[in-house]
């Protein structure tokens, strides 16, 4: 295919594509950034490899500093002293007595170590001390002593440990000494005062208490006499027992009442006596000399009555015998009067003699009156009775609440009484054991070798830390530092296929002078080598060079199937190198038999030319601006065949403007139809319009980045704002990588993998193209 093809009308298709091409869709909309702060394992070993030397510098200062700080220290000395404070063991000692007194409640410790410590600490008991220091030392003062005079428990044991630290071994021991020597005095003196005065206390109010308890006891010995008590509960018991039998006698004495009296009032109707009478008549019967008298009397009146049937009323005889009963008569009534004390017609008897059942009647009578009469007494007196208990249960509360008062107080008194004796007794014991002595287990010693500065350790905590602050300074560095230093940085941030990786290259412009393009090699044989014009060349391998043909490999891959015609080639900022990629880019596809044009759309600053050391008076500005043709404008370099150039030519006022024209778009059309690889070297993205324009016409872009240039910002800038354009980024391209040698290639080419990206891009690339592709009968078929 010749120059003048590039002529040719536009594809039928009608989009100014090849016919036989659809573009590939690769990565429209890049994955969301990720997060900047979150570091790796894989992150966090490349930086320190790449800031080892700030580590290693910050080490250094900040070990040596500690270093020296360390060796120019006055060395410091230490001593210590034990005292044992308590008894080792329980047995024998006086803590038996005191748990028996104190109710059986062992104790594992009587001494309150942080107290006992900060009395041991206190400036009353230290200026004894002191004095004695100054003796030796007078320069030691209290607070000095006391800022390196360390007191404290030995763990949970029963000593107590003293530590100072001095710069001289000799003032260590001595004042150790001293403070023991104190500390054993405070022991044996000093400790027993608290004590002393407690039993002074108690001894003091011992007679009050003593009298307190005789005079409640007296009151209660009185108030029992008082009320002839003995327990105010067995006597309020008793008395309820007998109210309850007074209860008792009192209704059956109500009964036995009024039986008798039932039977009074039957005998009174009986008889038709009173009660008088009936005693009378009773008393009468059972007078003797009454009776004989009575009985006469009736002997009397049997005759009389015998003879009043023989003789007549005047007769001698009948007189007689009424003589005889007229002079019995006032016997008999003499006789009463005796017996009675008053007349038969006072007591209103009469002088009859009864019968044996009236006169048992009567006596019956007389019985039941004196009964009545014994019973109403005895109502009376066990109603009086009732009446006397009641009183005394109505104030046996009121005693017992006074006894129980008195018996309280009695008992609290002879408590307060007993407490106190009982403590007496314990502070006497403790004052005992306490006046056992502390005992010096471990005197101080004269110290030999320095506690204080720890060289060893200094150094090496210095060491530490100095790493630890030069990691830290060398993590600020790589935050402040905003640019990419690996392939793995710009991978991992972008989320985008690693296309290529450029090593860095001194003799870079050496390499693109004239000379060095002579060297290079030409297109792979053809399949007619006699048509062939011009002799291979070797290819002069480089890790270089190589970078760039796996570059083109790897576009390759990505339009395996659908080859890719048309490559922007862009950067986010200037100076990322995307004109030198552009050109050894197309370089290394022509030397894989591809028909190249490189065509330089960076009309702003056009760098291509001078790289291939061409002529710029006629370019692609020209072409657009003018009727030239671009046959007319593309330049072929002489020692590539299938490499074409197309220059910007004049840089124009407005680059943008001819970018978008109509006839820009219709010259790409040309571009992609004619050749087999069209490359677009395009200015910076970022404030410039011109890439984003190119890449709507093209297959896609590949974004330059120069590794130690290239701001990260920036790039995802760059980024956001193809992704806005819908423009189709293939990838990335690590530029300017140092260490990159031949061996290297390898470990990027498969530590990173590249190829495993393409082929990941190429099967998206393969599903968004089925999602697209159109049928069969519109799509036309190029035989070329």
């Amino acid at each position: 295919m010749e120059i003048g093809q590039i002529q040719e009308p536009l594809s039928p298709n009608g989009n100014g594509k090849h016919p036989k091409y659809s573009p590939p869709l690769v990565y429209r909309t890049p994955p969301p950034e990720p997060d900047p702060d979150e570091w790796t394992l894989r992150q966090l070993v490349s930086v320190i490899r790449r800031r080892a030397l700030v580590i290693a510098g910050v080490a250094i200062a900040v070990t040596s500093g500690i270093s020296f700080w360390t060796l120019n220290q006055t060395p410091k000395y230490e001593s210590k002293f034990q005292l044992l404070v308590e008894p080792v063991t329980e047995e024998g000692d006086l803590d038996k007595l005191t748990e028996v007194v104190g109710g059986g409640e062992g104790r594992n410790s009587a001494l309150d170590y942080d107290t006992q410590i900060q009395v041991l600490r206190s400036p009353q008991l230290m200026d004894a001390i002191v004095q004695e220091i100054q003796k030796h030392y007078p320069e030691v003062s209290y607070d000095s002593l006391m800022s390196q005079l360390i007191v404290s428990r030995l763990g949970e044991t029963k000593i107590l440990e003293g530590r100072y630290r001095d710069t001289e071994p000799e003032r260590v021991r001595r004042v150790l000494h001293e403070v023991a020597r104190g500390y054993l005095r405070y022991s044996l003196q000093e400790r027993q005062l608290n004590l002393k005065q407690g039993i002074l206390f108690v001894d003091d109010q011992l007679p009050m208490l003593r009298d307190r308890v005789n005079k409640l006891q007296g009151q209660l010995q009185a108030f029992r006499q008082q009320h002839n008590l003995l327990d105010p509960e067995i006597q309020a018991q008793e008395l309820s027992q007998r109210v309850s039998g007074i209860e008792q006698q009192q209704l059956q004495t109500q009964v036995e009442y009024q039986e008798t009296r039932s039977l009074y009032n039957t005998l009174l109707q009986q008889l038709g006596l009173s009660p008088q009478q009936a005693v009378a008549t009773v008393t009468l019967s059972e007078a003797p000399r009454y009776q004989q008298l009575l009985n006469q009397l009736a002997e009397l009146e049997a005759e009389i009555a015998l003879e009043s049937a023989r003789f007549t009323p005047q007769s001698p005889t009948m007189q007689a015998l009424r003589q005889k009963r007229d002079n019995l008569l006032p016997l008999l009534n003499q006789e009463s009067q005796n017996v009675l004390g008053v007349s038969l017609s006072e007591a209103g008897v009469s002088g009859a003699s009864p019968n044996s059942i009236r006169t048992q009647l009567t006596q019956q009578l007389v019985q039941t009156t004196n009964q009545m009469q014994v019973l109403q007494v005895k109502q009376s007196a066990i109603a009086r009775a009732a009446q006397l208990l009641n009183l005394q249960v109505k104030q046996i509360p009121v005693i017992a609440r006074r006894y129980t008062d008195l018996q309280r107080e009695l008992q609290v008194a002879t408590d307060s009484l007993n407490r106190f004796l009982a403590v007496r007794e314990n502070l006497e014991i403790e004052a005992a054991q306490k006046a056992l002595p502390w005992q010096i287990i471990v005197k101080p010693q004269i110290p030999e070798v320095p506690v204080w500065p720890n060289t060893q350790r200094n150094i090496t905590l210095g060491a530490i830390a100095g790493l630890l602050l030069g990691m830290g300074v060398a993590l600020l560095i790589e935050r402040l530092d905003n640019v990419f230093h690996s392939p793995d940085e710009l991978k991992d941030l972008t989320k985008l296929p690693l296309l290529g990786i450029i090593p860095y290259q001194k003799q870079l412009k050496q390499m693109m002078s004239t000379a060095n393009l002579t060297q290079t090699t030409s297109a792979p044989p053809s399949p007619n080598p006699r048509k062939s014009r011009r002799p291979s060349r070797n290819y002069n391998a480089s890790p270089f060079l190589e970078s760039f043909r796996s570059l083109q490999t790897n576009i390759r891959f990505l339009g395996s199937d659908t080859p890719v015609h048309s490559i922007i080639v862009s950067s986010a900022t200037p100076s990322e190198g995307k004109s030198t990629v552009s050109v050894h880019l197309a370089q290394a596809a022509a030397a894989m038999g591809q028909r190249v044009l490189l065509v330089d759309a960076d009309l702003r600053r056009p760098q291509v030319h001078h790289y291939l050391n061409l002529d710029n008076k006629v370019g692609l500005s020209n072409v657009i601006a003018t009727g030239l043709t671009a046959k007319q404008a593309i330049q072929r370099i002489p020692m590539w065949d299938r490499l074409y150039v197309l220059t910007a030519g004049q840089v124009p006022p407005d680059p943008s403007r001819l970018l978008c024209s109509k006839k820009m778009q219709h010259l790409m059309e040309q571009f992609h139809a004619v050749f087999d690889l069209v490359i677009y070297d395009t200015p910076p993205v970022l404030g410039l319009a011109d890439g984003r324009i190119l890449a709507a016409h093209a297959d896609g872009v590949i974004m330059v980045v120069g590794l130690g240039k290239s701001d990260r910002s920036a790039l995802m800038q760059a980024l956001d704002t193809m992704r806005i354009s819908n423009a189709t980024v293939f990838g990335v391209v690590a530029n300017g990588v140092k260490g990159y040698t031949t061996r290297s290639y390898y470990y990027y080419h498969n530590h990173y993998g590249t190829e495993s990206d393409i082929l990941k891009a190429k099967q998206l690339l393969l599903k968004r193209m089925e999602e697209n592709i159109q049928p069969d009968d519109e799509i036309q078929k190029d035989d070329k």
